[in-house]
């Protein structure tokens, strides 16, 4: 075992050990019930800013976000600001009335609302989809993780991740998770930002320039293909081919790889010389000078795309069932406000670094692109600017931080599922608690291998689109607008966030597509929220008179101080 991979393997090893002793430590012999769920609303705004921070900084954030920006340069920075800007529109809108509510989870403040069962099944099927969906980039990501760093297979970081995810979770619930997320985002902060100051000293010594045009190698590079991979060539490049190429196969020929799109079987060996241009993988159209504009990334349909995962990540943040959670254990609405002022000034002062790390992955990592494993960038970067201990070192500490990202939202995750899934169809208590977490784990990993080699920040966007197609403007609506009926608020749930699961899974399990059937498919957020949005004004009005009889009562209570009793 090298010592990239001894360093590694350690480093998870350690964060595994720190959170389950992390977890214990938050843990009291009887558990109730508010224990489980909402950590029984002790939790201060600084330590909960910390926790709802670490969640957010999922495979996604840690890993993604220097993916992107190293295939499709830095506008991409535009998801993490609308992610960012999510928590603004929480502090406005959302946190003081939801926890004056004083409901436990959101299928409770769908009930509470609107007195309606079924309404509440509803949101609770929305609650489960979201989680699912957002479980997958994770059990990707510490797939990835192990499998770049430590040769393991993919699976095994999935095992690793769920087995922690139980442990805590069973044993402990809300207030377990709260004391490990809390610390594991100042652990995650500085995994990524320690490696970033050593890798700016060391590419300043280094002399190389910022990276403009297209990629090329810097030095003579082998790249060794896992799967059947579709790569776009931009000039004519000379490499060295040993196996399956097009329609050839070949034993150490010398190969004139012409501009255009070639074909890569798996196993194949190519060996590119020092200067040569680096091959994209197809699905990473932006090339050249495009990745330095912002908006050029040559997709079908780009413009579209774009404002549309910028709306899904902006509006589905507002509607993260696992976020919103953590403001029921505030000790007040007050403190729940504070807590999401706190939330983006973590957040900023994390995505300062990722940018770092994809601009100099298309210095020192070019062939990520060609093999489409970009999410390995943050991964592979330290051990190329500074081999040998100093470089294991680096990369131990980057594999600490990926493995407490993965953990710690995942944990986060199962909660808000299980939460969900006890009170709504089984019969609550500590037992049904942890049935949900369990089910909570169970349909993702069955559903892992479709993800395949899609990035992280790309399944994140589909659950925030269900959850922006959905929760969102049942929130908006339940909130601040008295005329939302049953009725309205049920059928848009089914309409938008219906079809949000079935475009998310359909580009799971269908394979891809082009054109237009591919942008909406991919990103439907900026035809369906709106949608969603008008489905339930449209039916509310249409049904006015089944608006629940205490609705000025449950918006008297949601937005006077909580001084003022309302009942």
């Amino acid at each position: 075992m090298s010592g990239a991979a001894l360093a590694a393997a350690l480093s998870v090893l350690t964060v595994v050990a720190a959170t389950l002793r992390q977890g214990a430590a938050g843990r009291r012999t009887r558990l109730t019930a508010t224990d489980l769920l909402v950590a029984s609303r002790g939790v201060t705004p600084l330590w909960n800013a910390s926790a709802i921070s670490s969640e957010y900084i999922s495979a996604a954030a840690f890993l993604g976000t220097a993916g992107l920006v190293l295939a499709y340069g830095t506008d991409t920075l535009w998801l993490p600001v609308a992610a960012t800007g999510g928590f603004v529109l929480l502090v406005a809108f959302v946190t003081a009335p939801l926890r004056r509510s004083g409901a436990y989870t959101i299928s409770d403040f769908a009930e509470w609302r609107l007195g309606s069962v079924a309404v509440r099944r509803t949101v609770s099927a929305c609650v489960c989809f979201i989680g699912w969906f957002y479980l997958l980039p994770q059990f990707q990501g510490a797939g990835v993780t192990l499998r770049v760093l430590t040769g393991a297979p993919v699976w095994a970081g999935w095992i690793v991740v769920v087995g922690v995810a139980l442990a805590i979770t069973l044993s402990g619930g809300m207030r377990s998770i709260t004391a490990v997320q809390a610390v594991q985002f100042w652990v995650k902060l500085l995994a990524v930002a320690v490696p970033a100051a050593a890798l700016l000293v060391l590419w300043r010594l280094d002399g190389a320039s910022t990276p403009a045009g297209p990629p090329v190698f810097a030095r003579a590079t082998t790249i060794r293909v896992q799967t059947d991979s579709a790569v776009r060539v931009s000039v004519d490049t000379v490499a060295t081919v040993s196996g399956p190429v097009d329609d050839g196969r070949h034993d150490g020929d010398e190969v004139v790889l012409t501009a255009g799109l070639h074909r890569v079987g798996a196993g194949a060996e190519l060996l590119f010389p020092r200067g040569a241009a680096v091959p994209h993988a197809a699905r990473l159209a932006r090339t050249g000078g495009a990745w330095s504009m912002p908006s050029g990334r040559g997709r079908d349909h780009s413009l579209y795309t774009t404002y549309s995962a910028l709306l899904a990540v902006l509006l589905g943040t507002m509607g993260l069932p696992h976020i919103l959670m953590r403001f029921y254990t505030n000790t007040c609405g007050r403190a729940a406000r504070r807590t999401a002022a706190m939330v983006p000034v973590l957040l900023s002062l994390f995505y300062l670094f990722p940018a770092l790390y994809g601009t100099l992955g298309r210095l020192y990592t070019p062939e990520l692109l060609m093999t489409g494993d970009t999410d390995a960038t943050i991964l592979t970067l330290p051990g190329r600017l500074a081999p040998g201990l100093p470089g294991s070192l680096l990369v131990g500490l980057v594999a600490a931080g990926a493995f407490a990202a993965f953990v710690s939202t995942t944990c986060g995750v199962v909660v808000a599922i299980a939460g969900t899934v006890s009170q709504c169809f089984l019969r609550g208590g500590t037992g049904s608690f942890r049935i949900g977490a369990l089910f909570a784990l169970a349909v993702p990993l069955c559903a892992a291998g479709a993800a395949g080699t899609r990035g992280a920040a790309g399944l994140v966007t589909l659950a925030l689109t269900v959850s922006a197609c959905s929760l969102c403007p049942l929130l908006l609506l339940g909130l601040w607008w008295r005329r939302l009926t049953p009725l309205g608020a049920g059928a848009g749930l089914a309409f938008g966030g219906g079809l949000a699961v079935v475009a998310g899974g359909a580009g799971l399990f269908l394979g891809p597509r082009h054109g237009w059937t591919a942008a909406l498919l991919a990103q439907p957020a900026l035809i369906l929220a709106p949608a969603s949005l008008a489905v339930m004004v449209g039916v509310s009005l249409a049904s006015r008179r089944s608006v629940p009889q205490r609705a000025d009562r449950a918006l008297a209570r949601m937005h006077l101080p909580e001084e003022i009793v309302v009942r």
